[in-house]
């Protein structure tokens, strides 16, 4: 499942899905709707972006003259990324774009602040937060530890949290306008298999809803991008008999691409959307109208009737 594959037939489970050095060229090389130049003199930070949909932001953001911060656990993923626009290195001296990579633990206050303070100092006033950050084990809810739902919880609710919070008052001590995209995942219909993660996701759009309304007299925007499923090597974590009924995960019959995403992402940051706030952007082929998707694999009593 890649991002070449023809958007207008069901993708087949058969195929491996595209790894991050795959994605990052089709990033890259991809025709973008937005100008070259859109966030030039932008600072924006990407959790979450050494793989994947974040990744995939962050590289978009560089290509459109930001200069872009990203952070995650992993310190080797992180500088996969940045050598990557290195690598591009007409491209960004001639647009000034630089990539900064900080491993970072969300769930920890004191480790964000530090990251704030380094992409200040290093990069410049932020500008834009894009809060992809988070993760999820596929697993019935009746047998969740204490352990591991606390852990799922403190990632995809509590980090996305304090680093919001964080922004927002780097920006109101600041006097600075900012704007916050936090791309969670499917909640409106539940999703059997990451209860815990549904959880999480739907106390993001709570908190969204409610400082969408605070932080406006700061001049902050906040929005929400929902992905349906989307073609990463993320979904390798999924067991095959869940993987085999992906493609019924939305009317589409095929899953979305980082690119699809990322530019979902763009637009909410951009200054095209300066009057959309506190609004939740499904981005996920109609599966809140119609799908199925079982991340533990179909149980034995919803499987179809011979």
């Amino acid at each position: 499942m890649s991002d070449t594959v023809s958007t207008d037939k069901p993708v087949s489970t058969d195929k491996r899905f595209p790894d991050d050095d795959e994605i990052a060229e089709i990033i890259w090389q991809s025709q973008s709707v937005f100008r070259d130049d859109l966030f030039a003199g932008k600072v924006a930070l990407v959790s979450g972006g050494g793989s994947g949909i974040g990744m995939a932001t962050a590289l978009l953001l560089a290509r459109l003259g930001a200069r872009v911060a990203i952070c995650g656990r992993t310190q080797e993923k992180l500088d996969r990324v940045v050598e990557f626009v290195k690598s591009k290195k007409a491209f960004a001296n001639s647009k000034g774009v630089s990539m900064l990579g900080i491993a970072t633990n969300i769930r920890e206050p004191a480790q964000i602040a530090a990251l704030f303070e380094r992409v200040t100092s290093e990069l410049g006033p932020l500008d834009i937060l894009i809060n992809n950050a988070g993760g999820q084990f596929p697993q019935p809810a009746i047998d969740f530890s204490v352990n591991g739902w606390n852990a799922v919880i403190n990632n995809n609710l509590n980090g996305t949290w304090y680093m919001m919070q964080t922004a927002a008052r780097h920006w109101r001590d600041t006097a600075r306008a900012g704007v916050i995209v936090n791309v969670i995942a499917p909640v409106d219909r539940g999703m059997p298999g990451v209860a815990h993660s549904v959880a999480a996701r739907a106390g993001v759009i709570g908190v969204m809803n409610t400082v969408a309304v605070e932080w406006a007299p700061l001049n902050i925007r906040v929005n929400c991008v929902v992905p349906g499923l989307t073609a990463t090597a993320g979904l390798n974590v999924y067991p095959p008999e869940a993987v085999k009924e992906f493609p019924r995960a939305n009317p589409m019959k095929r899953p979305g691409t980082p690119l699809e995403i990322a530019e979902s992402c763009i637009f909410l940051a951009s200054p095209n959307a300066s009057f959309i706030n506190g609004e939740v952007l499904n981005v996920d082929g109609g599966y809140r109208l119609w799908g199925e998707l079982w991340t533990a694999g179909r149980p034995e009593y919803f499987e179809n009737d011979d």
